[in-house]
């Protein structure tokens, strides 16, 4: 089972939940910007919530359906149709043959996730089919998709199946519909040009910049640049001065970690960081607020909050327990 790519948009790849065990060795792990999407609409069309989807970033594909499949759409909005009718997100929707699912301007958010009932069948490399761009790993020869590619996926589930036909047979003669229901979980996006707030607790290097620095880092607003890409956002805004010249060793880093360069411009790193970085550390965001942070536009404003690594913590099993009472919810609905 397949579907067309008719136009390629911005930025499309593919991406499942990361490449790991291999950073050791220098190969990052990439995955999606925006995991908590991701696995939202793979559990929304029963898939495990690693499974491989498209990450679309904000100028959306045009991509035909050459056969019959169950699919779903989460993260930021970005006027998804189906033969030119609007598409809900956070929804599965089952798709006949021959229908087209096309973008328009972002409305809130950068980056949408397609997830496919059964996933995609891209061969995986070191464990994963995520597409690392630099070193054209993973996905579909490890690039971008272009106009002509083909998708190729296993087709739904037989959960996925039943709920397909389920669906269609409500509106026979209708090419898409979508279920009635939808999760109460959803993550909530900056809109109206707002800066949103992203929490984060001290870095290891956090002692080494001027009390005035550790202010303005807290208290200022950033702009994520142009300059920004699956690699790091970098942000302009007030700078942050060092106490010393001091160099220090190369350190991990990890996804969130807010490294600052000579320039004293800060740099958030991002799914497609490198294994280790050299700049000091001021700040760590923590992993329940990747989302929002991931769904900031180039242009877009955003302000650090300071919380403890008790907060950090509650927040992150807060989020992962939101997630499995979902995917528990979800099993009772496919499988009753």
């Amino acid at each position: 089972m397949s579907s067309s790519i008719l136009r390629p948009g911005l930025l499309t790849t593919i991406q499942d939940a990361g490449r790991f065990g291999y950073q050791q060795a220098g190969v990052i792990v990439s995955g999606p910007m925006d995991p908590w999407a991701l696995r939202l609409a793979n559990l929304l069309v029963g898939n495990p919530p690693n499974a491989a989807g498209l990450e679309i970033t904000l100028l959306g594909p045009t991509i035909r359906f050459e056969a019959d499949h169950l699919i779903c759409l989460s993260g930021a909005d970005l006027s998804a149709t189906l033969d030119g009718q609007q598409l809900p997100l956070n929804r599965p929707v089952a798709v006949q043959q021959g229908s087209t699912l096309a973008f328009g301007a972002a409305r809130m958010g950068c980056r949408t996730y397609l997830a496919f009932s059964g996933g995609l069948t891209v061969p995986a490399v070191l464990g994963s089919q995520s597409t690392y761009l630099r070193a054209q790993l993973g996905g579909l020869e490890g690039r971008a998709l272009r106009a002509g590619n083909v998708l190729p996926a296993a087709g739904p589930t037989p959960a996925g199946k039943r709920l397909h036909q389920q669906l269609l047979g409500q509106y026979p003669g209708q090419n898409w519909v979508a279920a009635r229901w939808y999760p109460a979980v959803e993550p909530a996006f900056a809109s109206g040009g707002n800066a949103i707030t992203i929490r984060a607790i001290r870095g290891p290097e956090y002692e080494l910049f001027t009390p005035a620095s550790q202010q303005n880092f807290w208290r200022e607003e950033f702009l994520v640049t142009p300059h920004s890409d699956r690699m790091g956002y970098r942000l302009a805004g007030p700078g942050l001065d060092r106490r010393t010249e001091r160099e220090i060793l190369s350190s991990a880093v990890t996804f969130g970690t807010v490294q600052v360069p000579a320039s004293g411009e800060p740099i958030v790193l991002m799914a497609d960081h490198q294994t280790t970085g050299g700049y000091p550390r001021i700040g760590q965001v923590i992993s329940a607020d990747f989302s929002q942070l991931a769904q900031v536009p180039p242009g877009g404003r955003l302000r650090f909050q300071e919380v403890s690594l008790s907060e950090a913590h509650y927040w992150s099993l807060r989020q992962e327990k939101q997630l499995q009472q979902l995917q528990r919810a979800l099993a009772l609905r496919y499988y009753q």
